[in-house]
């Protein structure tokens, strides 16, 4: 299959002047932007500026005008390259492009409005379990990271240092945030003097700089947003809980009545927690089914006991660690001397949590839902979840069927849609079709002079592409339309998470021999089997297939096994996968 192309800006035509057909098949667009490659997102070539220039600012022979370079726009084939269409998505729907440093990139206002809507969810989920919002200054003294032996090491490499302030040299260098646990423990310390004080339960909204060496945008990039809670216990029992009250729970997920079951063996359940959280966001909201589950000990977070983590399968069916919970036991609390005088008077040291998902989800939405026409979002939080096209022919049809747009857009708005209408004059309603589809808009209202005698409209799905996903003569009463187009949203929602789970579970291959786990990995598949062997015999999988443990699944099956690796008996499966 060819590279998909996008028409150039000189082929555009007012809406006024000509109509394409509705059922129109061409996918060609071409858009006025550069194209994110992975070499010049990580060198930032200053090539990029040469590129803007236009035409009167191009020498002769110097280079292509710029019309003409837009004609050499492609959005490449996933099953050609993935890594390509990647970048070409995010260049082409507008989600970011890449800043003066190497390995920074600018979120644009569509890709951020994504970030926006996890923002809001997440939002209220943590404050709805008790956490409140703050903020921790970026700059960290380097003497913190130090205090915590398995931190300073984990993180070292990826530090970004201030050496020089006001054009002094500082008496110590400072830390720009990789992650904020130690100067979370010394305010922590100077906060938390008895077991009244407990939990204390924060989050931040902020910005982490790490200083990768390879770099994707939205995946793994030098400085990226996130959140990142943390609370401190009396108890591990409390620790343990807030990071993950699976230990004792099955957890399943029905796609058909989109609502989560969570059955306790002995107690009544407790507040959710936050991997909970993360796993309904994940399943509601993005409709990605990830696989949530415990770490192994290599792959634990620097500082933490133990690090519980959610799994997404993205179309290349690479892993992608979409967020992560931690019980940090007492290993900074002790470093930090964080104590608490208890009810029995005695000095204790708190236990600690921290967790975060950061804009890598962005990322995994892009990677688990789009394909070759562009982004494919879920309307649950796509910026848009409809737009309106009005189309016309002659000029004594404008004002009705503008008319007829801005009234159902009143419509839907009143009743929570988020909704827009595209009545630009310089391009045609089949550029407009194309360009929306490729932004990823879950629907499309299309309405011209004979849906207003009819009193109807147009309704066009994203995931479900050409006829097949089109419906006429919607009525345009208020009651009928916003019912539709509510049902259709659930229905594009529901379709996009049992798409991605009929993906996902067929791509992971149960094994109970090395020999097959890595045959499944070099099928590029997910392998889950029976393990039990050492921290050496990990490595050894890794560097032999490429792969790591994702995790210890919190959903385990029943009976005896044997570890995959050593034929001794093993109490849990493993999954193993490549990985972002």
């Amino acid at each position: 299959m060819g590279a998909l192309r996008l028409p150039s800006l000189n082929s555009f035509s007012s809406a006024a002047a000509a109509v394409i057909p509705r059922c129109h098949p061409c996918r060609r667009i071409r858009l006025p932007l550069r194209r994110i490659t992975a070499s010049n997102f990580s060198s930032q070539r200053s090539t990029a500026q040469k590129e803007l220039a236009t035409p009167s600012e191009v020498k002769d022979g110097s280079q292509k005008p710029k019309l003409q370079q837009e004609k050499d726009r492609v959005i490449t084939p996933r099953s050609q390259d993935f890594n390509a269409w990647y970048l070409d998505i995010i260049a082409n729907a507008e989600l970011a492009d890449y800043g003066p440093v190497r390995g920074t990139m600018v979120i644009r206002p569509y890709g951020y409005a994504i970030w926006e809507a996890i923002q809001e969810y997440l939002n209220v989920k943590f404050k709805e379990t008790g956490h409140s919002n703050m903020y921790f200054p970026q700059f960290i003294p380097y003497s913190f990271i130090e205090k915590e032996a398995s931190h300073v090491e984990g993180f070292s490499p990826e530090l970004a240092l201030v050496t020089i302030g006001g054009g002094k040299e500082l008496e110590e260098k400072l830390v720009v945030r990789p992650t904020s646990e130690t100067i979370v423990n010394h305010m922590f310390t100077q906060w938390i003097h008895s077991y009244r004080d407990l939990p204390l339960m924060i989050n931040q909204w902020v910005n982490v700089t790490r200083w990768e060496m390879r770099t994707k945008p939205f995946v793994r990039t030098l400085e990226f947003l996130w959140q990142e809670g943390h609370t401190a216990h009396a108890t591990l029992e409390e620790a343990e809980k807030e990071v993950n009250s699976f230990c004792s729970k099955k957890f399943s997920y029905s796609s058909n009545s989109l609502h989560f079951h969570l059955t306790n063996s002995s107690t009544e359940l407790q507040a959710l927690q936050m991997i909970d959280v993360y796993i309904k966001f994940a399943y509601e909201e993005a409709a990605i089914p990830v696989i949530a589950g415990r770490k192994s000990k290599m792959e634990t977070f620097a500082g933490a006991s133990k690090t519980y983590t959610i799994e997404a399968m993205m179309g290349d069916r690479k892993a992608l660690q979409a967020g992560t919970s931690h019980n940090l036991g007492q290993n900074f609390s002790r470093a930090f001397g964080t104590q608490f005088t208890d009810e029995n008077g005695q000095r204790q040291h708190v236990w600690q949590t921290s967790w975060a998902i950061s804009t890598r989800f962005v990322g995994g939405i892009i990677m688990t839902h789009g394909d070759d026409i562009g982004l494919m979002l879920p309307p649950n939080l796509a910026p848009v979840q409809v737009m309106i096209v009005p189309i016309w022919k002659k000029p004594d049809e404008k004002a009705g069927v503008l008319n007829a747009a801005l009234s159902v857009r009143e419509i839907l708005q009143a009743a929570g849609i988020k909704v827009k209408v595209d009545d630009s004059e310089q391009r045609t309603p089949g550029w407009k079709f194309n360009f929306w589809e490729m932004k990823g808009v879950p629907l499309r209202i299309e309405i011209g002079p004979r849906d207003v005698l009819c009193g109807s409209v147009v309704v066009s799905r994203r995931d479900i592409p050409g006829k097949q996903g089109k419906e006429f003569g919607i009525s345009m009463e208020s009651s009928t339309l916003v019912a539709y187009v509510k049902g259709k949203l659930d229905e594009v929602q529901s379709s996009l998470l049992e798409r991605a789970t009929s993906f996902r579970d067929s791509n992971i291959i149960d094994v109970v021999s090395y020999n097959e786990l890595k045959e499944a990995v070099a099928q590029g598949k997910w392998a889950r089997g029976p393990w039990s062997a050492s921290d050496k015999d990990e490595q050894k999988v890794k560097e032999e297939t490429g792969a790591t443990i994702r995790c210890f699944p919190f959903e385990q099956p029943t009976g005896a096994k044997k570890c995959l690796m050593t034929g001794n008996p093993a109490d849990e499966v493993a999954i193993f996968a490549k990985s972002y």
